[in-house]
């Protein structure tokens, strides 16, 4: 009996229940890193449980900067979950003994990913940034990135930097990094063509652009 309770429990040891380490060589976005291991590997590994706003998206550069400053070029360990349909490594990111996924919620840099996620103290810490509105929690009403994804603008480019403005000044009074997201999301709160622009780039407003085509607001974008 004891035998068979053995085998049933090595049989029930998730397949990828293993241990990778290596140096961050690059940070693709806010939960997208790629490691080097020992034996000069490139490992494109997407943080577990975690969902960070695309680069497109509000503080979607911010994020991609705050995962930067924590791991990139040093050394760590991935804690393996699984391989996703993308062949990438799904896991938990350790430096220096700290959890990198975890340490992003807790900056208000991503999401606990409510599809995929399974750790109580994720969703704890999503509920205490939020309540403390820091990160992306500082905007009002925040769009989770599946949400923008499904909304089919993943293709859209935003700057290297999120505080640099995206559209160049057209006129003497209007200049796009004067704009800062808020809770605008129609086309009749907009004050011009930029700010428009700004808004679609930066703050996640789709509904500016209904047919998708990546003109906002096409009455004052002529």
């Amino acid at each position: 009996m004891r035998l068979l309770t053995l085998i049933l429990c090595f049989c029930c040891t998730p397949l990828f229940a293993q241990q990778i380490s290596g140096q961050v060589i690059g940070v693709s976005d806010g939960d997208t890193a790629t490691i080097l291991t020992a034996d000069r590997k490139p490992v494109k590994i997407r943080l577990a449980q975690i969902d960070a706003p695309e680069k497109a998206q509000a503080f979607g550069e911010r994020s991609k900067q705050s995962l930067s400053e924590l791991i990139y070029g040093k050394n760590v360990t991935v804690e393996v979950e699984t391989i996703d349909r993308y062949k990438r490594t799904v896991g938990k990111i350790i430096v220096g003994g700290v959890d990198a996924n975890l340490e992003q919620i807790k900056r208000g840099m991503a999401w606990f990913y409510v599809q995929y996620g399974k750790d109580a103290k994720y969703l704890d810490a999503e509920a205490k940034a939020r309540s403390a509105k820091v990160g992306l929690w500082s905007e009002a009403a925040p769009t989770p990135p599946w949400e923008w994804r499904r909304s089919g603008k993943t293709t859209i480019k935003s700057n290297s930097t999120q505080s640099a403005p995206v559209y160049k000044q057209q006129s003497s009074t209007t200049n796009a990094s004067s704009f800062t997201c808020g809770s605008k999301r129609y086309c009749k709160e907009m004050s011009s063509c930029e700010e428009a622009k700004f808004y679609l780039q930066q703050c996640g407003a789709t509904k500016i652009d209904g047919d998708g085509d990546g003109v906002p607001c096409e009455k004052i974008c002529r």
